[in-house]
């Protein structure tokens, strides 16, 4: 099913398949599949966050399985069984974000839910023109009475990834500067110790 950005579907409460997707090519930067597990629209702890460096969640519910080429194409996929997904989280944002350019330079970028059993898909959004974005939410999943269903979103940020994450409440270490080159002050013998004073 080929969705609008902004549609919504019901999706089965199972073990899915998403699959991130776009063109290879000379010149093409690499995309990373992420996901973030909110409740009341941030992360609990960093813990929520699924990425390469931390491709499994505590709870079992999200695993990042990496990526494949085939045919000219590139996927990265995470597994989302919504079952095992904590009571607590109302929703599972899936995003991805650019290493070596912006999505612009991305073709062909799309996001793919699958029936992890049979492998049907069950949605699917083509993102609409990107530019100068540098991370994309492209779907979410979500609770609406009992059942989940996801939602084509297509939000790009410019800020790349740490933007994203710091939007849902991720804390991003600074990246550390190197400090400029100076002159080496000049050595200092340290001071010889106080003398004790005399027993009274």
């Amino acid at each position: 099913m080929h969705m609008l950005k902004g549609s919504n579907t019901p999706v089965p409460t199972a073990a899915l398949r998403v699959e991130l997707g776009w063109r290879a090519g000379a010149g093409v930067p690499d995309a990373d599949a992420s996901a973030l597990l909110l409740a009341g629209g941030k992360v609990r702890s960093d813990a929520d966050f699924v990425f390469y460096n931390q491709p499994r969640h505590a709870s079992g519910a999200i695993r990042h399985e990496g990526k494949r080429t085939t045919d000219g194409r590139v996927t990265d996929t995470l597994l989302v069984d919504l079952a095992r997904v904590e009571p607590a989280i109302e929703t599972v944002v899936l995003a991805a974000s650019a290493d070596g350019g912006a999505f612009g330079q991305v073709p062909g970028l799309y996001i793919e839910v699958q029936d992890a059993a049979q492998g049907n898909p069950v949605a699917r959004f083509d993102n609409p023109g990107a530019t100068t974005e540098t991370a994309f939410v492209l779907g979410e999943f979500y609770r609406r009475q009992g059942a989940w269903k996801f939602r084509a979103v297509g939000q790009g940020y410019s800020s790349g990834l740490e933007g994203l994450a710091t939007d849902y409440g991720i804390t991003v270490d600074e990246p550390q500067h190197a400090a400029p080159a100076t002159a080496p002050a000049p050595a200092v013998a340290p001071a010889p110790p106080a003398a004790a004073p005399p027993a009274a």
